[in-house]
């Protein structure tokens, strides 16, 4: 297979056509993304709106500016996510009320995108359609978000980052976990698999709860889960094992308390699953019509679906834009591995602040052992694309395209009769100069001033004339 074209800009911003939103649009085009846009389509543009309190999503700014090119191409953009799984016990994107108050929270909304916010599996997450996967690695069918499937352009516009369970979070993360409904979700965690499932592969262990007396907050064991499969009493727990959907509500509960244990081979499969849901994503859109953006900025060690954020482990890398969603990761990766870690960063806590150093795989996979390469490796045996690329630079655009958009004329157009009306400046005052000021200060003396050298409050040259005849 012939190697797969990605388009690269740095993160280097100097003038208004390399600031990142002008970087995205240029690659966006350089990628011929914008090709697959006709007059009337739909157009899915999916992100991560970004978990309660969490605040390395990517603003708001990046799929308002991509909507806004796509109503010029004639396209009819929306922006969307779908709900979650109750993978922990306060999770706040699990229903549609719950994504869209979220998104609000964190900037999205129709005021902000200049088009609709929709969760695009519906209020449960059951809004969805199912597609075969004849080619999947494990998964044989996906269950995709019905907004998503019913576009006729899919553009994932991801935040590319760590993730505890994927190791990496990308192109195929947004597309294998974020374009699967509530039930593709569950299909994807492998929820009833007789082998990989968590109510098949966790080691339980029951005889580390020491009772309720030893425990004070017992009630989260019995209320972490959904389907209500942990009853406690006084001195035991059971765990009702057979009716476990892998739904994940359970495990930063159970697992730091040391009653789950999960070999690694479960969370491998995982991520082969991940790749194979990404298929069908892009099978259900159809793979002529998908084009994909990710953001190599802010690169925490967790993903977006944490309440919270770690500071970056590595400097912003910059904007990438492709046809294939494997290769964008693949190329993302690579330049994560090449950089130097971020200094005060947990890279730094490992010693891995060198480049060549694997970090994700260390800072960010909750299981020792775990591949960042596994859902790229997958993705090219199932078809889903190729992890070889040709990474091409393109020249900025003309800095005309990334002004202010509403209003292009010069400034003295735009302006000169209004500041005849209303003139902001008062020219009448002080002999012309406007303002009452001090004609001359010292600046030599304010930029190496300290407070040792205070010299009573006096002010400006007249202060500083003052302090040095006084020998200050």
């Amino acid at each position: 297979m012939a190697a797969s074209d990605v388009y690269f800009m740095n993160a280097r911003s100097e003038s208004p056509q390399t600031g990142l939103v002008a970087k995205m649009l240029t690659v966006f085009e350089a990628a011929g993304i914008d090709q697959l846009i006709k007059p009337g389509d739909l157009v899915a543009i999916k992100i991560h709106c970004g978990e309660w309190n969490n605040t390395a999503y990517l603003r708001p700014v990046y799929p308002r500016a991509l909507a806004d090119r796509i109503k010029e191409l004639g396209g009819r953009p929306f922006v969307c996510d779908t709900t979650t799984l109750t993978y922990q016990p306060y999770a706040s994107r699990a229903t549609e009320l719950d994504l869209k108050m979220t998104a609000e929270r964190n900037g999205f909304s129709s005021a902000v995108l200049g088009c609709p916010f929709i969760c695009a599996d519906g209020f449960i997450g059951t809004g969805d359609y199912r597609v075969d996967v004849p080619t999947g690695y494990l998964l044989k069918e996906a269950y995709i978000a019905q907004a998503i499937a019913a576009a006729d352009v899919l553009i994932c516009l991801s935040h590319f980052k760590g993730h505890p369970m994927g190791v990496i979070g990308g192109a195929i993360k947004n597309l294998g976990i974020g374009c699967q409904s509530k039930r593709g979700k569950h299909n994807v965690h492998l929820g009833g698999h007789p082998k990989y499932s968590v109510a098949n592969a966790a080691i339980w262990h029951p005889e580390n709860f020491k009772g309720k007396a030893n425990m004070e907050d017992w009630k989260i064991l019995e209320d972490c889960c959904p389907y209500g499969l942990f009853k406690v009493d006084d001195t035991s727990i059971a765990w009702d094992r057979p009716k476990c959907t892998s739904c994940l509500g359970c495990i930063g509960v159970m697992a730091p308390r040391g009653l789950f244990e999960f070999p690694e081979e479960n969370f491998a499969a995982t991520d082969a699953a991940i790749a194979d849901g990404a298929l069908g994503a892009v099978l259900a859109v159809g793979k002529e019509k998908c084009g994909f953006i990710n953001m190599a900025i802010d690169i925490s060690p967790r993903c977006d679906c944490v309440g919270f954020a770690d500071m970056p482990i590595v400097p912003n890398l910059g904007v990438f834009a492709s046809k294939d969603p494997v290769a964008i990761d693949m190329a993302c990766l690579d330049k994560v591995r090449e950089s130097h870690g971020m200094p005060g960063s947990i890279v730094d806590d490992f010693d891995l602040l060198e480049p060549g150093t694997r970090k994700f795989e260390t800072v960010s996979a909750t299981v020792h052992g775990l591949s960042e390469e596994t859902q790229i490796n997958t993705g090219t045996l199932n078809g889903l694309g190729n992890r070889d690329y040709n990474l091409i630079e393109p020249e900025p655009q003309a800095m005309k395209r990334h002004v202010f958009a509403l209003d292009q004329r010069p400034s003295g157009e735009r302006f000169s009769a209004k500041f005849l009306k209303f003139t902001p400046f008062p020219y009448e005052r002080h002999d012309g100069q406007g303002f009452l000021r001090e004609q001359e200060i010292d600046t030599e003396y304010i930029k190496s001033w300290h407070s040792s050298d205070d010299n009573g409050g006096v002010t400006g040259a007249t202060g500083a004339a003052e302090g040095a005849k006084s020998g200050d």
